[in-house]
């Protein structure tokens, strides 16, 4: 598309943070009716002794959710593009417990994908610092962290995206010290750069280099890719990114080195998406639903109480869901299809850990 025929994005979700958190439009709080259905369901997968991973759509039933998964799925990709059920009681269950309600929930909204190379199906964002063993690659002097060791850190996220076109999160616990999710609509960064840097946007819709990490795709025979940062079709707009992957492919001495224009696009995103931002803290028995192609999601850092053992702990799935949208010529390199409502996304499995 040419720089002058670009036009400004309209309709939910071009969002500004200021009037989101002003409306809280974006906010669900689950019924007394609608827990007593996912109660029931936790209870017949525990009578069927079905393992977590193993519970499928039909083992966990949830009668009189259509409405609430169509108002769902809808909100993710016709509206703002994120919403967040509020008012789950996790002080009535064990971890082990949430984990069950949460896939089975989930099996009902979209296909659940791998998040890394090793079969991860449910993340837990935590801070691993201190653990014996690390679900990511050590960072190494002078070389880029990487987007997963800062994930599973307490420090602070940039804005991004997954790849899956649903992340879901839910809080199971918290630590109370910082660790505020960020939100910011991918539009309304788009409208605002249209009006200020056109030249700049357009240089998002051309390609960037991207690292394929080691703790996410494995020891995978294509190190990097290149794919823009934006892209468009059918009047949509659709964005993936993560800062960390580009600067990681510049440690690759056969890719092209950055320009200046792409280096002062990406700083312009970071600069809009702060300006622009919802600050959305968690809250124990929040999950947290975001369209990835239209949402980007960040953290400020936090602090876990090692004198009372409150620790954040997010749970996380990666869902590809039926009424996605079709994705630009181009992204296929990372999603595997653009087709709208195909499953795509995620990560192939190329070794699965041994059983404990």
């Amino acid at each position: 598309m040419a720089e002058a025929a670009r036009q400004a994005i309209s309709g939910p979700v071009a969002w500004y943070g200021r009037d989101l958190a002003a409306s809280n439009a974006w906010v669900r709080h689950w019924s007394a009716d609608q827990i007593a259905t996912l109660e029931s369901a936790l209870a017949a997968v525990d009578r069927a002794g079905i393992p977590t991973l193993a519970i499928r759509r039909e083992d966990f039933p949830l009668p009189g959710f259509e409405p609430l998964i169509a108002d769902l799925l809808d909100e993710l990709e016709d509206g703002i593009g994120a919403v967040r059920i509020s008012g789950l009681p996790v002080e009535r269950y064990s971890l082990d417990d949430m984990r069950r309600i949460f896939w089975g929930f989930g099996t009902h909204v979209g296909t659940l994908l791998h998040q890394n190379a090793r079969g991860e199906l449910i993340g837990e964002v935590r801070d691993e610092s201190g653990d014996a063993e690390r679900t990511y690659v050590e960072p190494v002097a002078g070389r880029v962290k990487s987007s997963r060791a800062r994930a599973r850190s307490n420090g602070p996220l940039r804005f991004h995206t997954d790849r899956c076109d649903v992340i879901t999160l839910l809080c199971a616990q918290n630590s109370m010290a910082g660790g505020v999710s960020k939100l910011v609509s991918i539009p309304t960064i788009y409208n605002e750069m249209l009006r200020r840097r056109p030249d700049l946007l357009e240089v998002l819709f051309q390609d960037f280099y991207r690292s394929r990490p080691e703790d996410e795709d494995g020891l995978h025979a294509e190190r990097w890719f290149k794919m823009p940062v934006f892209g468009m079709v059918d009047g949509k707009i659709t964005s993936q990114y993560s800062r960390t992957y580009v600067e990681q492919a510049q440690e690759f001495p056969e890719v092209p080195r950055a320009t200046p224009a792409q280096v002062e696009a990406m700083d312009l995103l970071a600069e809009l998406a702060e300006e622009h931002c919802l600050y959305a803290p968690f809250v124990e028995g929040d999950m947290q639903f975001l369209n990835n192609h239209v949402i980007y999601h960040g953290r400020t850092a936090y602090e876990d109480d090692p004198t009372t053992g409150k620790a954040r702990r997010l749970m996380r799935l990666w869902l590809s869901v039926p009424n996605s949208r079709r994705l630009p010529p181009g992204f296929e390199v990372l999603w595997g299809s653009t087709e709208p409502g195909a499953v795509r996304g995620g990560v192939t499995v190329h070794r699965v850990p041994a059983a404990a």
